[in-house]
């Protein structure tokens, strides 16, 4: 049987680096399963880090202007896959987006679902507090799971309504992969971790995220898509237009990187196939390659 190898966990773990060194040991090639990746242009401000991470499968999908959805995702990444799998080399999935990789690995029943563009142009000016009724009518078990932000988000309760109005009509059903999968997790504690996210927004800083963002500005590319709701870019918005210093948006650019690799572990968590690794204990790159090696022989 084919074999699919992914390296996940939250931001900041060193995912992408372990990947790439897995790679050269097991004739491996690297897909992406991060959904800020996707965009062209978006380079400093989503790690892509193109000097040392080299050709990796999934960047530079869609332009910053255009919308990219799960389902377009596991389309593109399960067509890599089987090319790998062709070049006789091991696909290796490595990111922190659990949907993509869930769309990918186990399939995902509502990722077929096709936008409703007249629904959507219906429900645009509605508040989140009106959109989240609407959902709880229409699918109270969805309404229930979601949490706070989810609860805030207009985009998502719009992409809720649209999926749970279409699933009542019509049965999608995307199977699962047919594949030997090994599942890595990386981790650490929330010192160690909040630590290296902090390190890495200055890093970015550094490195030109600022001009990214004006020259994005300057291609046409609006607050308002989809792109520009990644995290850094997002929060740029108030500094960029004076409401707040560069003190406050970098703090606040840390602390939702925080927030976003909790929410990241209690996704993850409920996998339980998912071999975890913790980053600061000694040793633990030669127990990966050690159950890799095992894995792949």
């Amino acid at each position: 049987m084919n074999k699919l190898f992914v390296v996940c966990g939250p931001t900041a773990t060193g995912k992408t680096e372990l990947a790439l060194n897995l790679a050269k040991k097991f004739s491996g090639v690297l897909v992406s399963a991060d959904s800020r990746q996707v965009y062209r242009q978006m380079d400093i401000g989503t790690g892509k880090d193109k000097h040392k991470t080299g050709n990796i499968l999934g960047y530079d999908l869609v332009s910053p202007r255009d919308e990219f959805s799960v389902a377009a995702y596991v389309k593109f990444a399960r067509r890599a896959v089987r090319q790998i799998w062709r070049q006789k080399k091991l696909p290796i999935l490595v990111g922190g987006t659990g949907f993509y990789i869930k769309g990918v690995v186990d399939g995902i029943g509502t990722s077929s679902v096709p936008r409703n563009l007249n629904l959507r142009k219906s429900l645009e000016k509605k508040s989140a507090e009106e959109l989240f009724e609407i959902l709880s009518a229409e699918d109270p078990i969805k309404a229930a799971s979601m949490n706070q932000s989810d609860r805030k988000n207009p985009r998502r309760l719009i992409r809720a309504i649209e999926v749970a109005r279409k699933v009542l009509s019509i049965k999608y059903q995307v199977l699962s992969i047919k594949a030997d999968v090994l599942f890595v997790g990386l981790k650490a504690d929330k010192k160690v971790l909040d630590e290296r996210i902090e390190k890495r927004v200055q890093q970015r800083l550094s490195q030109g995220f600022e001009k990214e963002v004006k020259n994005l500005l300057k291609s046409g590319v609006r607050w308002e898509d989809q792109s520009m709701q990644s995290l850094g870019y997002r929060q740029y918005k108030d500094y960029f237009e004076g409401k707040v210093d560069k003190q406050i948006f970098v703090r606040k650019w840390e602390s939702e990187e925080q927030k976003y690799a909790k929410r990241q572990m209690v996704w993850f968590k409920r996998n339980r196939r998912i071999n975890w690794f913790d980053i600061s204990k000694r040793g633990w790159q030669k127990k990966v390659e050690k159950l890799v090696k095992k894995w792949h022989n």
